[in-house]
């Protein structure tokens, strides 16, 4: 089959950028399928999306922070952008804008009417609003411009409590609200033109939560390559089919040809974890999918992935993951449910 062409992402560099914005969604967006697939062992992937520093004329420049940036592309050697992307700008409320960024202002609206998607987070609504899209549309920034922006653009609905907004013709109109909203445009944007799962997969790997949760919560638990001892690697694959049933590691003795003392010295070597600890944590894996994509009650999630004894398998997922089942899916499960809601439009 041949490889489908990579989703390109334009960051807008100018000189109000913050390179911690700028280049975390750089990462965000880079690292997409790459970084899960690292984090298991599986062979180098790519990225589904190409995201670049876009700037006027392409040259470096040093942005509001201080930090000096080296644009991948100016506006006239960029690849026709699929998304165009303001992350933000370091400009206190209330500065006056005028035509300073009239040049980038006129790249948006000709990306935006040769079909592009058009985002921004935080403070870069200054710039999104200045194209007349808004109008007529809800919309979000910091909560330190919205008022400002309603002023200045009020046939725009602002709503600074809101920390994601989509709108407009085929939803082709994203904005993230305060601080690190950032993040939710970010998995937005991969969930909508990649996949919700694959965004679930980024918000884990770079600890994407509005809330402070422990990072033992967003860990997956299955991490880390197969084991180079090919006994210990057949029994591997035999445990991510078959860890449901009961007494896994009976079977995997058998299985392995080798005295029980003899297999569990192997196995623990190799993985780092004994063959118990192993299945628990592929079954625990299981339920985290189970409790974000679910509605199942969490005695039948603990069935499900082979535990009988709900209470113990509640005991066990606190202490591996930091938070009960329970708590898990009410952090989890609705931003799962808000990414698929994003990705299906």
């Amino acid at each position: 089959m041949p490889a489908k062409k990579p989703i390109t992402v334009a960051l807008l560099g100018t000189h109000a950028v913050t390179a911690a914005t700028l280049y975390g969604f750089y990462d965000a967006l880079a690292g997409t399928r790459r970084d899960w697939q690292m984090l298991h062992g599986n062979r180098d992937v790519p990225s589904p999306f190409r995201p670049l520093v876009v700037s006027r004329d392409g040259l470096p420049f040093e942005a509001g922070n201080g930090v000096r940036i080296t644009p991948d592309a100016s506006f006239a050697d960029c690849p026709r952008p699929d998304i165009v992307c303001v992350t933000d700008l370091l400009i206190p409320p209330g500065a006056p804008v005028g035509d300073m960024y009239e040049a980038e202002v006129q790249w948006m609206r000709a990306a935006w009417e040769a079909g592009a998607t058009l985002c921004s987070s935080c403070s870069g609504a200054l710039l999104l609003a200045r194209t007349g899209l808004l109008d007529g549309h809800d919309a979000t920034s910091h909560w330190a411009y919205c008022d400002l922006l309603a002023r200045e653009y009020p046939r725009t609905r602002w709503q600074a409590e809101r920390g994601l907004v989509v709108a407009g013709p085929e939803q082709r109109l994203l904005m993230a609200g305060s601080g690190v909203a950032w993040h939710m445009l970010a998995l937005a944007l991969i969930a909508r033109f990649a996949s919700p799962e694959e965004a679930m997969q980024v918000a884990r790997v770079y600890l994407f939560d509005l809330n402070e949760t422990s990072a033992l919560a967003h860990a997956s638990l299955t991490r880390g390559a197969r084991a180079e001892d090919p006994l210990v690697a057949r029994c591997q694959l035999w445990a991510a089919s078959n860890y449901r049933g009961e007494s896994p590691v009976a079977q995997l003795v058998a299985m392995s040809g080798v005295p029980e003392r003899t297999f569990k010295r192997r196995f623990t070597i190799a993985t780092g974890m004994s063959p118990i600890e192993y299945i628990h944590t592929l079954r625990l894996e299981e339920a985290k999918q189970m409790l974000e994509s679910t509605d199942l009650p969490v005695e039948a999630v603990a069935v499900e992935v082979g535990y009988q004894d709900a209470s113990f398998f509640g005991r066990l997922f606190r202490r591996k993951v930091a938070l009960t089942p329970a708590q898990y899916r009410r952090r989890f499960g609705a931003l799962n449910r808000q990414l698929r809601g994003v990705a299906a439009g």
